[in-house]
């Protein structure tokens, strides 16, 4: 046993390196073919179980937890010697599995010399020709030892993928044993294992970049098309307290989502067609999974698929480029994403989130134990909060899509944004009761960049949809869509708050948009033009909710810092921030620094008193609220957009990245900027409405062009980061690194720049 140990560890050693193997490959084959006779009658959990001290020269004591007798010298040291032989015969056949799966790994890369790769592949052939190393890891995966059965497990599923490649038969017994346990027993350990081969074998396929990838593809799935709906009814139809061993069923509901993720990804990716790709969005039991007492990193795993069918985005991360766009579309697709969104509705109106528990672990670095003298802290798991929400939001937006009934939806949208936002009540501190109900997006996704542009689009598409054909090119607004607009802001999906709101968590950076609309990470591009689009058509609207915005702020100030005056004191007594909009009123007139409160009316716009807001930096402390600049854009010039057009058209792609990696993140803020900064107009008295000047998109101070002091409110600090990105990308347009054309933002900019002149 020794000598065939050494053999097998010079062989790793070699096959490690990509060497030619000089000997016969017949030669190799006694030494590579697990030999399973010596290891059928003791496994590793009895060797656990013996309380052998030692090899050969061991303590006499009991064997096995059963025996009541007393055993003599001899025998002890017989099963010892025993027990040792069969350890070292599981350390051979681990070795042998393991010299097997570097040499699949040898012969499928790109790196092994053309000689040796062929030696390897001859004698893996041998082996599953003539030695039926196949059947044998097959025999393997039932081992209770459970080392033994992962590397049997790996080293199948390297085989399989070798045969694909070769263009040879999948192994017979190989298919047997999968259909025989996936059909008939949906929780045993044998099923998880077959699913977690299927799984490691379609990401190979995914990850080769072999032109041949939907034909093996084909190969491995079509003879288990109908047996993956059998096992998906045989899982989620069966009540979880019906299962005999939870463990297993947990072990085969995460491999069976990531198996269901990939059959899902082919469709799209691959443009291959099953019914087992279907399963989910046509029989959508897999939500009742939900309600399982499972550990909550499955219910997370499961609702991250269901956002990613939403969202079209599975196998993103093992799918390299896009879907080529000379396929054709799978028109199904469009109604299976329907199908599943008023599933999940449905669950969702019957208490689905009520049920969801989103547990979360205390927040530690480098662990999870809390050290001594540190205050442990805990909180939800927001990544199922942030799937939980985006799947909800997007699912009205689909539902939506394919809704004529004005009323139908409006209901639907109380409904169910009622049942998200409390849901998400005990998780977000402090309530959203204080704040503008349509600060819940902005607060769940603040760590996810891409699901909250994907659920900022979402929301977009639904206020679209409930307004639809009531636009107004003049910009005011009708009595219809007045109550369409207090009705979305109630219900968390105003379209401006949800982009003002964005703006705040970037404290009015440009150079933050700016890297989104550069990055192709997130939609940000698709939703910032709807938006502007929109922006233009309803921007009596905007200037509505800027004052909402800045009489919040007023109050929040004036309750956090106690009366500033006798004046604010009297009207933090006398009113309050309103829940719901107000009917917006002379919106041609309206200036953003006016608090909004239901009976502002009635009072004189001269007693309107607004907290001061500079851009100066803090005396103490960094300056947090003044982000560094990632663009000197201080260094270019404007040009018109004839000029830049003909830069971008000639532009060259090998020097972009260089180039623009230069442009951005040049020079900080120094000590000058920062001086500069603080030279700027401070807020003055406010004038009447009547006196109220124009603002002008392009203002660069804080100073209107009549010289009258304008307040820093929102609309100011909106335009004017809207004016700083459309600097920037003349910029970047001019030197020919902005990476598309971006003649048609520009183009919706000035728009906003020709209505914000008209104020």
């Amino acid at each position: 046993m020794e000598g065939v140990q050494e053999i097998l560890d010079q062989l790793y050693k070699k096959v490690l390196l990509g060497a030619i193997l000089e000997d016969d490959v017949y030669g190799y084959i006694h030494y590579l073919n697990p030999d399973l006779s010596e290891q059928a009658g003791c496994t590793a959990p009895s060797l656990a179980q013996s309380d052998v001290n030692g090899t050969l020269d061991g303590v006499p004591g009991q064997h096995g937890p059963s025996s009541n007798e007393p055993t003599t010298l001899p025998e002890t040291r017989e099963c010892a010697k025993r027990h040792f032989q069969m350890s070292t015969a599981r350390e051979v056949t681990l070795l042998q599995l393991t010299v097997i799966d570097v040499m699949l790994s040898r012969v499928l890369s790109a790196e092994t010399e053309t000689h040796a790769k062929e030696k390897y592949r001859e004698l893996i052939k041998v082996l599953l020709q003539s030695a039926e190393v196949d059947s044998k890891l097959i025999w393997m995966l039932q081992n209770p030892d459970k080392l033994s059965s992962h590397m049997a497990a790996k080293c199948l599923s390297s085989l399989l993928y070798f045969q694909l490649r070769e263009k040879m038969t999948l192994s017979n017994p190989w298919l047997t044993f999968c259909q025989k346990h996936l059909s008939e027993s949906s929780g045993s350990s044998e099923a998880a294992h077959c699913l977690w081969i299927l799984t490691a074998v379609i990401k190979e396929i995914f990850r080769d970049t072999h032109s041949r990838q939907a034909e093996i593809l084909k190969q491995l799935l079509t003879p288990f098309d109908i047996t993956f709906e059998v096992f998906y009814n045989s899982l989620f139809s069966q009540h979880f307290g019906n299962f005999q061993n939870p463990s297993n069923i947990v072990n085969s509901l995460v491999c069976f989502l990531e198996l269901l993720e990939l059959l899902i990804a082919s469709r799209i990716h691959l443009k291959l067609h099953f019914r087992s790709q279907r399963m989910l969005f046509l029989k959508p039991h897999a939500l009742d999974s939900l309600a399982w007492p499972v550990p909550a990193f499955v219910k997370r795993k499961l609702v991250i698929v269901i956002k990613k069918c939403l969202l079209g985005k599975m196998g993103e991360d093992l799918c390299r480029g896009s879907v080529p766009a000379l396929m054709s579309p799978d028109h199904l697709l469009d109604s299976d994403e329907l199908a599943l969104a008023d599933a999940l509705l449905h669950a969702v109106h019957l208490g689905l989130w009520k049920e969801l528990s989103v547990p979360g672990k205390p927040s530690c670095f480098g662990g999870d134990e809390v050290q001594p003298g540190c205050r442990p802290r805990s909180g939800p798991d927001h990544v199922t909060l942030r799937a939980a929400s985006l799947i909800t939001v997007k699912s009205l937006e689909i539902k939506f899509q394919n809704c004529t009934s004005a009323t139908e939806m409006k209901v639907d949208l109380q409904k169910f944004m009622a049942e998200l936002l409390t849901f998400l009540k005990p998780h977000l501190q402090p309530s959203l009761q204080l704040h503008n109900p349509c600060e819940w997006l902005s607060r769940v996704f603040i760590e996810q960049d891409d699901d909250m542009l994907e659920a900022a689009k979402a929301s977009l598409s639904i206020y679209l949809q409930l307004t639809r054909g009531g636009d107004d090119a003049s910009g005011s607004l009708t009595q219809e869509n007045e109550a369409w607009i207090h009705y979305t802001h109630r219900n968390g999906c105003n379209p401006h708050c949800i982009f003002l709101f964005l703006l705040k968590n970037i404290v009015f950076d440009s150079t933050v948009l700016l890297d989104f609309l550069i990055s192709s990470e997130t939609c940000f591009l698709e939703y910032f033009v709807k938006y502007l689009k929109l922006l233009q058509k309803d921007w009596g609207h905007f200037l509505s909710i800027c004052k909402f915005f800045d009489a919040a702020e007023s109050q929040r100030r004036v309750n956090t810092r106690g009366p500033v005056s006798s004046l604010v004191q009297d009207r933090s007594t006398s009113h309050t921030v309103p829940d719901v909009l107000a009917s917006p009123v002379g919106h041609r007139n309206a200036c953003p620094w006016v608090p909004w409160a239901s009976d502002a009316s009635s009072e004189s716009h001269s007693q309107v008193v607004v907290p001061k807001e500079t851009h100066t930096v803090p005396a103490h402390g960094p300056p947090s609220q003044t982000p560094l600049s990632l663009v000197d854009y201080g260094s270019s010039e404007d040009s018109d957009e004839e000029a830049t057009n003909q830069h971008l058209t000639n532009s060259k792609q090998t020097p972009l990245c260089q180039e623009m990696s230069r442009e951005i993140q040049r020079l900080p803020r120094t000590c000058k900027d920062q001086n500069r900064l603080s030279q700027e107009p401070q807020l003055g008295p406010l004038l009447p409405q009547e006196s109220a000047p124009s603002l002008p998109f392009g203002a660069a101070g804080d100073i209107a062009p009549s010289g009258t002091v304008w307040g820093v409110g929102v609309l100011f600090r909106t335009v004017k980061c809207l004016k700083a990105l459309q600097g920037a990308i003349y910029r970047l347009q001019e030197k020919s690194l902005f990476p598309y054309n971006p003649a048609a933002l520009l183009k919706l900019l000035k728009g906003v720049e020709a209505k914000c002149d008209e104020v």
